[in-house]
């Protein structure tokens, strides 16, 4: 049955607020996710739960929030285009108000393309922010052993010069990475990992989409030929499981789209040149189980952002706001 209208621009807005709302809520997360995914040769996290405690430990509170400002500011695009493009395409594909399983894998399809615009700078920006603190982690520290050691050899022989320690790496930000991308790269630099990022964001549509919508739909009461709109619980609930189960999916499309992404490399750490080699690399030098780094990371990201956001946009936020408005 046909589900009732909604306009585009209450769409848009539904889809804005759930993207601020569900990242305010998951970003440490991911930002757990992204160091994971990134860990070649040394280890510096030993899990999702071991790398939030040492980021917070060495980095602060906020140091979990390193790139928060890059996905806050344009997840309400990114999120308002994947929803609201999802929700044009099934219409589009509906004949007497029945949208047939091809219809729901097509229109995810289109809606995870269309996303694609924004999410690959988003990411591009994100990945660099929140890796910053791994490498940081992996430059070697001088303990008071070490320090004592090396003063017993230097007492030995001639006094040493004093140099002065060097200067800590700055602090880099969304806007200097941006504006060095641009100088260097050119508006390509911006979307490095593009077509990755349409490899793991279709098929994630695909499958999400469709699930999520005959979960919704479990239960629900028509009213002539319009289907009656889901209680929160229900959409939160379809969200979340819809969510886990295209996250886990996808994953190690995640983990190559995140090791292309990521510009600056630890030491001993590969880079690669496209899709092909670095899957090649990450196969051959850590085996397949490295292609599920940060799965259950991103299941526990996934899994709430949708069903907030799903949440968010079938209670009707956008079109209260615009009642309001209007």
């Amino acid at each position: 049955m046909a589900e009732k209208k909604v306009s585009l621009p209450a769409k848009l807005i539904n889809g804005g607020v759930a993207g601020l709302v569900g990242v305010t809520c998951v970003f440490p997360i991911d930002l757990a996710k992204t160091r994971l995914q990134n860990q070649q040769g040394v280890q510096v996290y030993n899990g999702m739960l071991d790398c939030l405690a040492k980021t917070i430990r060495s980095e602060g509170y906020f140091g979990c929030y390193r790139g928060a400002a890059v996905n806050l500011t344009l997840v309400t695009p990114e999120k308002a285009i994947k929803l609201a493009a999802n929700d044009v395409f099934r219409q589009k594909l509906s004949k007497d108000g029945h949208l047939p399983l091809w219809g729901e894998v097509l229109a995810g399809c289109g809606a995870g393309t269309c996303q694609v615009v924004v999410t690959t700078p988003m990411e591009m920006l994100k990945i660099q922010l929140q890796d910053a603190g791994r490498l940081a982690a992996q430059r070697p520290v001088t303990t008071p052993a070490q320090a004592a050691a090396s003063g017993t050899a230097q007492s030995l022989g001639p006094p040493p010069t004093a140099r002065p320690p060097p200067p800590p790496p700055p602090r880099t930000s969304a806007t200097s990475i941006t504006v060095q991308l641009l100088k260097t790269r050119g508006l390509a630099g911006l979307y490095r990992g593009a077509g990755a990022t349409l490899m793991r964001d279709v098929p994630f549509s695909m499958i999400y989409f469709p699930l999520f919508a005959n979960l919704n739909a479990l239960g629900r009461e028509t009213v002539g030929d319009v289907q009656a709109r889901a209680p929160f619980w229900q959409s939160f609930v379809s969200g979340c499981g819809a969510g886990s189960v295209a996250a886990v999916a996808v994953t190690p499309l995640d983990v190559i789209k995140t090791r292309l992404q990521t510009l600056q490399k630890g030491d001993g750490e590969d880079t690669y040149k496209g899709i092909v080699d670095c899957t090649r690399r990450i196969m051959m030098r850590e085996g397949p189980s490295a292609f599920l780094k940060g799965a259950a990371c991103r299941a526990l990201v996934i899994a709430p952002l949708f069903g907030i956001a799903q949440g968010v946009y079938f209670l009707g936020v956008g079109e209260t706001l615009l009642g309001l408005l209007g």
